[in-house]
């Protein structure tokens, strides 16, 4: 992620000269921002100098640049390390964000062959594991996990349901997918491009917002 702070007047001006100029790629990174440092009107801060209350060395200066879906897959990855070089357990360093005022995330069942249980992961408020297996992922909010299916080294974002039998293995779903009965994704990257889903060269799917696969 880049943050960017700008007086309105400034970028306005900046952005309708911007979109006048044929040669530009219009992109807030590659022309708006070196327009602004060609004229010495720029300034930067060095997140390096950045001290976060309660950090250690090894955390002190974490920064990733996320622009590509495989830094992005990564970058979730380090979230959930057994040492997380991305520590969101520093109490010194709370997050600030908005109350969803969904339930806490509930395992259920406990039979043979039928465990919900995640290890390894990150489990959001509201999401349901009913008796799935879930491994090295990150369960955004409201997602919900039936019986007998499986989640692995993925991400799966808010209100992703993935039903019976399923499989999702090294994957990025977006907001509320729906993954049908027996399913398999990131399992067979040909069958994935097959069915119009991008597959990274690292072997990642990623499936688009509101997609219902069967």
């Amino acid at each position: 992620m880049g943050n960017y702070v700008a007086n309105a007047d400034a970028l306005v001006d900046a952005v309708t000269r911007d979109a006048a100029n044929d040669d530009s790629a219009h992109d807030m990174g590659g022309d708006i921002v070196p327009w602004f440092v060609e004229r010495g009107t720029a300034g930067v801060y060095d997140f390096i100098d950045n001290d976060v209350p309660g950090s250690t060395d090894r955390d002190r200066n974490y920064w990733r640049d996320v622009g590509t879906i495989d830094a992005y897959f990564d970058a979730n990855k380090d979230l959930i390390s057994i040492n997380p070089v991305f520590n969101l357990y520093n109490d010194e360093w709370p997050l600030y964000t908005g109350y969803t005022g969904l339930p806490p995330a509930k395992f259920v069942h406990a039979g043979p062959g039928r465990l919900g249980h995640a290890a390894d992961s990150i489990v959001s408020p509201g999401v349901l594991v009913s008796g799935a297996t879930v491994v090295g992922s990150v369960l955004s909010p409201g997602v919900h996990l039936h019986s007998w299916s499986s989640v692995s080294d993925s991400v799966l974002m808010d209100g992703v349901q993935v039903h019976r039998h399923a499989q999702v293995h090294r994957a990025i779903l977006d907001k509320n997918v729906v993954v049908g009965a027996r399913a398999r994704i990131g399992l067979d990257p040909d069958a994935d491009r097959a069915r119009g889903f991008t597959v990274t060269a690292s072997g990642i799917t990623v499936v688009p917002k509101g997609t219902v696969v069967d």
